[in-house]
């Protein structure tokens, strides 16, 4: 069954229902007009009158009792003429709402209500050409419910198609904030992690050198002073992009790994790098190298501070890139301790790389990952 029954009729509906009512009783009662001669009494013209009229009436109720009316339309029809529109119009409603098992019953109902129609009526036309015609006629209106019946399931369809296509268009916009969103708090960790590691290691020779000079304090607080302004700076680029709707966090490129080290080296680390990669890399494997190489620092100034660090960065295209990080004697991370790692395992694995981390035989800690580098 059609679910269209169910709902509340709409303006359409009652400019339909108003138009076929006026049509079947118009209809209706010019074919009663015609039948007048025929040799009937006048209490089977009576009753041919006003139950016609009275099924046109009912057509009012076609979207709440198709069946019933036109199985009750199919019985009147047997003796009256005036309701022979109306009969057709609920006939139309079933094939419009219904399956065509159940039109192609409702259908046989009224041509066996035709046959006794012939004969209770004594028309004076073969009872095969009155068959014939209204036959046809019901052929006619059955066709055209099942034509409208098959335009509105197609219309149905492509709403819920369009619907369905806007429901996988938001989740996907969704995943992808979320994704994006995932990426920017791993931004944050590398990149404020970074700059606090910084001010956490000028801080500490501060507490550990009162001994040091004017200058020297000087320097210490204006590369703190730096630091703590660029990290806030970072701060308000990330909450920039998380209340926009649509942006990403500045990244840096491999073109930006020197200016990293020198960074670390202003800091007072000691660090040593061997950079051999010539040829352009890849936008995705530069960036994933700078972040591995900046969570090694990182990491090293947090657990090892003031321990010389060791980097070398060397690839060609087509044999992959390969960033080699150590650093002696780290303290060992506690439990909850390594989500850089962690995230830097995952970044690699996003490129199609491969990253391990451990400690040496000689009590290094060390930092391997390698990237595919295409020919």
């Amino acid at each position: 069954m059609d679910q269209s029954l169910s709902r509340k009729r709409s303006r359409a509906d009652w400019v339909v229902d108003t138009i076929a009512f006026l049509g079947a009783v118009l209809v209706g009662m010019i074919l009663f007009d015609e039948n007048r001669d025929d040799p009937l009494p006048n209490w089977l013209f009576a009753a041919d009158f006003y139950t016609g009229m009275l099924l046109c009436l009912l057509l009012w109720f076609r979207r709440r009792w198709p069946i019933q009316l036109a199985v009750l339309a199919a019985v009147v029809s047997v003796y009256s003429e005036t309701s022979g529109i109306a009969a057709l119009i609920l006939t139309m409603t079933v094939a419009v709402h219904f399956r065509l098992r159940v039109t192609l019953l409702i259908t046989a109902l009224n041509v066996l209500s035709v046959i006794a129609y012939a004969l209770v009526r004594e028309k004076t036309d073969p009872v095969g050409i009155v068959i014939v015609t209204a036959s046809l006629l019901y052929v006619g209106a059955i066709g055209w419910g099942l034509y409208v019946r098959s335009r509105r399931q197609l219309l149905q369809t492509l709403r819920e198609r369009a619907e369905r296509a806007e429901t996988v268009a938001r989740l996907q916009a969704e995943q992808g904030q979320l994704r994006a969103r995932e990426e920017i708090a791993r931004e944050m960790h590398d990149v404020l992690g970074h700059r606090l590691s910084l001010l956490s290691v000028h801080a500490g020779a501060l507490a550990y050198r009162p001994d040091a000079s004017t200058e020297e304090i000087a320097g210490a607080a204006e590369i703190i002073r730096s630091s703590a302004h660029q990290a806030l700076q970072d701060l308000r680029e990330v909450i920039g992009v998380l209340r926009a709707p649509v942006g990403e966090l500045p990244q840096p490129t491999f073109a930006d790994l020197p200016v990293l080290i020198e960074g670390a080296q202003r800091a007072g680390v000691p660090v040593e790098l061997k950079l051999d990669a010539p040829g352009a890399l890849p936008e995705h494997v530069g960036r994933t190298a700078y972040r591995i190489v900046q969570e090694g620092l990182t990491n090293a100034m947090k657990h090892a501070p003031g321990a010389p660090v060791r980097i070398r960065v060397t690839g060609a295209a087509g044999n992959g890139l390969t960033v080699d990080l150590s650093n002696p004697a780290p303290r060992r991370t506690s439990s909850g301790e390594g989500q850089g790692l962690t995230g830097l395992a995952e970044r690699a694995a996003l490129v199609e790389g491969r990253l391990e981390h451990g400690w040496t035989p000689d009590g290094d800690f060390r930092l391997t990952a390698w990237l595919p580098w295409p020919a």
